[in-house]
């Protein structure tokens, strides 16, 4: 028995959405064909078979398309000119001869040479209408090529030279720029390829040589020069330099880049000289990966396509029935003349193809995904932006998402006759074994005073509360209030000062022994400088309530949730609490975004309609459990995220109403008689051109970055605009 392996090609001309799911039927019936995906806005097809790769090629180009087995480390190939382009060049010479024709039914007498025209513009702009069409017929079928086809021979059989020529040459200059159109759309995440050289100088058992990016290992030292693009993954070993990372990021500042540093390839050195140590193929790259995780998100259907697909699955149908309903029932029933209900059912026939419908949603999806990815904000699929566009509550957790997750120590308050070093030195002394992020904080501030650490030994964390260590031969502890009242330790005043701490946004911790209280340490974790910014930004955009989750003590929370203009908060929470409140806002409010790091928090982050995490760069965690990624870990990018959402909806909307719409006045306007052969296939590939064009407005959508802070104290308005 054959094995099943899986095979993902990439595909040229594929132009409609509705062939490529004929395509996708045709291709499953085959034999050895396990089942086919394609990915229309990619324009890739995914293939488990048991057959030879030449036959699955072979299949697709008798169905009038072209195949290739997709490279993951190649960059996309450049576009040839449009006349190199046969398409485009044979829709050409198809208008030539019809514009021939027009001139000589005037200027010329006689009939044949006007005919011979016409018939040459309809040969030339239909060769492949009309070769797609046979490869239809014979997978049995239907799409617009059989459509068209039939339409034109129509045309011709009852002596409508001119409109069955300008019917095709209107056909293929639609199918060309619609192809064209098509192609800029998917490239434009794929161009992002481009940014990553092919070669690297390389460093490998003390020899340096330049090697292509396909040969470099794991491990390899690669020598990255200034001005030069990083080809690999990896971690700076030698070297200190700015580097670009807007292909990854969509930051528009350089970030400082010394050992120990992660770096991406496709990113930009600036200044100094790095030596970098791979830490992934190329295959496996941060910068492959967005590419490929877009791709696989522009495939995912929104509930919008979900429509539009099962509408068009029944219209298409009984359309084609009424058309030769109408072309047949009234000749022969009737009596009424054969040649105008025939063309009135040919007029019918291409009105039947639902392109310009089927199109509307995936081409506003796959601009507006690349359009996102290109600035930092990776979108899992059609149905998170769909869902984002009607989010009405957004929760954030607040270390790490509406603050910078860096605490500092603020005060230092000694008591009972000590000084703020003996409290430093020793509090330094007890947290130097942990990891905790309190500790480093500590630690930071004891060397700035000049606090050398004393000797410690048996440390213990008391969990929930704080930690101990024996120094001097005498425990010291350092903790909660709460730590020191199960000690039984008198607290005297320091319960009052640490109320007023908590009160004024900063969380607290004693440092004492069994006996007495040495001192207070307050530290705060800073909110980001742009989170104020943030939230008046996304009230603007449209969201109803905002609230912040967090575990801190409730004074705490709710000085930060004044400062940053956050509507509620909730405060000492659980993971398994935040969950619940997910879960009650959805009740009151309907779709609910959570916004955290991806890896805490994550029952709410996935409760939610909407899990959006922050800092995604380089977390594989966060780049697949999240629906939305921020991969710059900046909170600015969340409005224009919300924007983007809400205006594609507007755009999926206006497309669907526009085709349909179309599509009912020519049906109208067919059984009045004042739509001609011409003028539907005018309005249908029209039709189709200006969904695309008005789906790609969304690539042209762009942020106005939002500044920290103005002169003046002003804050900087968020702006969505186009180009």
């Amino acid at each position: 028995m054959t094995k099943c392996r899986i095979d993902i090609f990439r595909l040229e001309g594929l132009d409609c959405a509705d062939c490529a799911a004929k395509l996708e039927k045709r291709l499953a019936a085959a034999a050895g064909v396990e089942s086919v995906k394609i990915n229309f806005g990619a324009s890739k097809m995914t293939v488990a078979h048991s057959t030879r790769v030449e036959s699955i090629i072979r299949l697709v180009n008798q169905a009038g398309y072209k195949a290739e087995l997709e490279n993951p480390g190649a960059q996309p190939g450049r576009q040839n000119k449009w006349w190199k382009n046969k398409k485009i060049l044979l829709t050409f010479i198809s208008g030539v001869f019809l514009n021939a024709g027009f001139l000589s039914s005037l200027l010329i007498a006689r009939e044949e040479w006007t005919i011979i025209l016409y018939l040459a513009a309809i040969i030339s702009g239909g060769y492949y209408t009309g070769k797609n069409a046979l490869c239809s017929v014979k997978s049995k079928s239907i799409d617009m090529n059989v459509l068209m086809s039939i339409a034109a021979i129509g045309a011709v059989a009852i002596g409508e030279w001119g409109e069955g020529a300008t019917a095709m040459f209107l056909f293929s200059l639609g199918n060309a720029l619609q192809a064209l159109s098509m192609e800029k759309t998917r490239s434009s995440i794929r161009a992002l390829m481009e940014y990553s050289p092919n070669k690297a100088l390389t460093r490998r058992n003390g020899r340096e040589f330049e090697l292509p990016v396909e040969d470099i290992v794991v491990g390899d030292i690669i020598i990255v020069k200034p001005g030069e693009r990083i080809a690999m993954d990896g971690e700076v070993v030698k070297g200190f330099s700015m580097v670009n990372q807007a292909p990854i990021t969509g930051e528009s500042i350089p970030v400082p880049k010394s050992p120990g540093a992660e770096v991406y390839a496709g990113t930009f050195n600036e200044e100094g000289s790095l030596e970098i140590r791979v830490t992934r193929l190329v295959r496996n790259n941060t910068l492959s990966k967005i590419i490929s995780m877009v791709e696989e998100a522009q495939a995912r259907r929104a509930p919008s396509q979900q429509f539009v697909d099962m509408f068009a699955r029944f219209y298409t149908p009984v359309v084609i029935t009424l058309a030769l309903a109408v072309a047949i029932v009234p000749p022969l029933a009737m009596g009424l003349p054969y040649p105008t209900w025939l063309e009135k059912g040919l007029i019918l026939l291409v009105i039947a193809c639902p392109c310009a419908l089927v199109i509307s949603t995936p081409v506003s999806i796959v601009s507006a995904i690349g359009s996102a990815a290109r600035r930092g904000i990776l979108i899992k699929g059609g149905a998170y932006l769909e869902k984002a566009g009607s989010v009405n509550v957004v929760a954030f957790d607040k270390t790490g998402t509406l603050t910078s997750g860096n605490l500092e120590v603020m005060d230092v308050i000694p008591l009972n006759g000590h000084a703020e070093k003996d409290v430093l030195s020793i509090a330094a002394a007890i947290e130097y074994r942990s990891q905790h992020h309190l500790a480093r904080a500590i630690i930071r501030r004891a060397e700035l005073a000049g606090a050398s650490p004393l000797q410690s030994c048996n440390f213990k964390a008391i969990t929930g509360l704080g930690a101990s260590a024996v120094i001097n031969g005498s425990t010291h502890y350092i903790g909660a209030l709460k730590l020191f009242e199960d000690l039984h330790v008198n607290t005297g005043d320091a319960a009052k000062m640490i109320k007023r701490l908590h009160q004024s946004g900063k969380s607290s911790v004693l440092v004492g022994t069994k006996e007495k209280i040495m001192g207070i340490i307050a530290v705060a974790d800073q909110p980001r400088l742009n989170s104020p910014v943030v939230i008046s930004n996304l009230r603007a955009a449209g969201i109803r309530k905002m609230i912040m989750l967090t575990g801190d003590n409730p004074e705490t929370a709710g000085a930060i949730a004044e400062q940053l203009g956050i509507d509620d908060f909730k405060a000492e929470l659980l993971p398994g609490d935040k969950l619940r409140i997910i879960e009650e806002l959805q009740a009151e409010y309907g779709m609910v975004a959570m916004v955290g790091d991806g890896v805490n928090d994550a029952p709410a982050l996935a409760r939610a309609d909407i899990g959006i995490a922050m800092g995604g760069t380089g977390t594989d965690t966060a780049l697949e459990t999240a629906d939305i990624v921020l991969m710059s870990d900046d909170l600015a990018k969340l409005p224009y995220a919300m924007q983007l959402s809400r205006r594609t909806l507007s755009i999926i909307k206006q497309n669907i109403t526009f085709s349909l719409l179309v599509k009912a006045i020519f049906i109208l306007g067919t059984f009045m008689g004042i739509t001609n052969l011409w003028m539907a296939v005018f309005a249908d590939t029209g039709a189709s051109l200006l969904v695309i064009a008005n789906g790609m407005r969304l690539m042209l959508v762009k942020e106005e970055g939002i500044s920290l802070l103005k002169a003046g104290n002003k804050k900087q308005k968020f702006c969505f605009n186009e180009i």
